[in-house]
């Protein structure tokens, strides 16, 4: 299942660039991701990172969770668990789970994350426009900064915001941080 998925979000990850007439070099120039890893990444030679699928998506005018919808496919009523799409960040371990995928008619979207202990997710870009973001942290220490401001959230601690710029997740302590993002276009 998950080189199928791989499989796919390559495919889109073409096919959004081909969409706006970009070439290898331009989108390199937008992201500031190597033309050299922007090609290995569209032949399926290696994986995109949390902070390279970010930067791509901010090029694209998209967010991950509307890439990974596109990816996976049709939207059900129930999401059952056995399908929720997930994918792994090959280079910090970060796990993100897409528990409710955005849909037709659907302003909402909820993501579950987990990072391994002592992991941290870069996110240089800001997201698109108009969306709203609450994070409950489910277990573990979590690390967000928010345009240069670190806070620091226990597990039950909520935080909410609609964010214009780079964005940090960092796993403190010995255990992983687990948390639901809920994210809902205004």
């Amino acid at each position: 299942m998950h080189d199928e998925i791989e499989r796919r979000l390559v495919g889109r990850l073409c096919a959004l660039r081909d969409e706006r007439g970009l070439s290898l070099e331009a989108v390199s120039e937008r992201t500031g991701v190597s033309r050299a890893t922007l090609s290995r990444l569209e032949r399926g030679e290696s994986s995109p990172t949390a902070g390279t699928l970010g930067r791509l998506c901010a090029a694209y005018g998209c967010t991950i969770s509307h890439l990974m919808a596109e990816v996976e496919g049709e939207t059900q009523r129930v999401v059952r668990r056995a399908d929720q799409t997930a994918w792994r960040d090959p280079e910090s371990g970060f796990l993100r789970r897409i528990v409710s995928p955005p849909g037709p008619g659907l302003r909402g979207e909820v993501i579950e994350g987990r990072l391994p202990p002592g992991a941290a997710v870069d996110y240089q870009d800001p997201p698109p426009d108009g969306i709203e973001r609450h994070i409950l942290v489910l277990g573990g220490t979590l690390e967000l900064t928010l345009e240069g401001s670190a806070h620091r959230l226990e597990a039950g601690d909520c935080i909410r915001f609609s964010g214009q710029g780079a964005s940090r997740f960092r796993a403190l302590g010995r255990t992983p941080a687990r948390y639901v993002l809920v994210a809902i276009r205004r």
